[in-house]
């Protein structure tokens, strides 16, 4: 006799829906007040800027403050382009290397038993807790011998070892890739490497996704200002800094670099959400 599995029931009342969903609306009305000021004060005149208290909502929109800032970058002495190579190539680079080395390395700690794999476990465990001023010396002393500095390497290249990758990588292959897959793959003749590509990195897509994201979002940003000396060789951010740093005069042309700075990482994360959601859920389900 074949019993049907009943599924079970929430016992939450509508009340308690609509309950939660105002709750839920209200949180995210108040997480985005930062976002909805700077995407008004982007287009707030300078007279409106500087009112005391400040006003949140712009009353007379202006596309001033990006059509100076438009004039700024094509006065500037190298080519804004070049600044935007920059920041392509670098976080480009920076994205495929982390992918590669975070995946390979996650695979061979899930899936294979070595001496000494359980120390280096929790060492990528405990350098999560490091705050990144605290590496910057080593790094630096690191980049200075092997002759790196002032080179787009100084910053590629420390982007391929970040371990919060490696760490989500490793805990979604525990979680999502069964042993007993890998063991066929390999009695039906799937070389190690065929295995990852062909196998692996298939069923954690959203994992490997979801770590391209947080990579562009934390390359994005960089001006690697401690290792680029060069003006031709500073990224896109290091330029608005510059040119937003000309004093009151300039704080409406600031407001413009915020909100494009911000909007394409947002754009990206909001693109890629559901593939995040699923990554940070299941990395925890990891396990020996």
């Amino acid at each position: 006799m074949i019993k049907r599995i009943r599924k079970p029931r929430l016992s939450r009342s509508l009340g308690g829906d609509i309950g939660i969903f105002i709750f839920l609306g209200l949180g995210a009305a108040f997480m985005s007040m930062p976002l909805v000021f700077s995407i008004n004060n982007a287009f707030k005149p300078l007279n409106e800027l500087f009112l005391f208290p400040p006003r949140f909502f712009v009353k007379n929109p202006t596309m001033d403050n990006f059509t100076d800032l438009m004039v700024l970058m094509s006065k500037s002495w190298v080519p804004i382009t070049r600044y935007f190579y920059n920041s392509i190539k670098i976080v480009v680079l920076g994205m495929l290397g982390n992918v590669i080395a975070g995946s390979l390395a996650a695979y061979a700690l899930s899936k294979h038993d070595f001496p000494g794999r359980k120390l280096v476990n929790e060492a990528i465990v405990l350098s999560l807790m490091f705050a990144s001023a605290v590496t910057n010396i080593p790094n630096y002393l690191t980049i200075s011998y092997l002759g790196w500095v002032n080179t787009h390497w100084s910053i590629i290249v420390p982007a391929w070892q970040w371990t919060l990758g490696l760490y989500l990588m490793k805990n979604f292959i525990d979680a999502m890739v069964p042993n007993t897959l890998i063991e066929a793959a390999r009695i039906d003749g799937a070389s190690e490497f065929r295995v990852y590509a062909q196998v692996v990195m298939p069923i954690v897509k959203p994992a490997w996704l979801t770590l391209i994201i947080l990579v562009f979002q934390n390359l994005w940003s960089l001006t690697g200002g401690q290792f680029l000396y060069a003006e031709e060789l500073k990224t896109l951010p290091t330029a608005l800094n510059q040119i937003s740093a000309g004093g009151i005069a300039r704080q409406g042309v600031a407001a413009a670099i915020t909100l494009m700075m911000m909007s394409v990482p947002i754009i990206v994360f909001i693109i890629n959400q559901s593939k995040i959601v699923e990554t940070m859920g299941t990395s925890g389900m990891g396990g020996e």
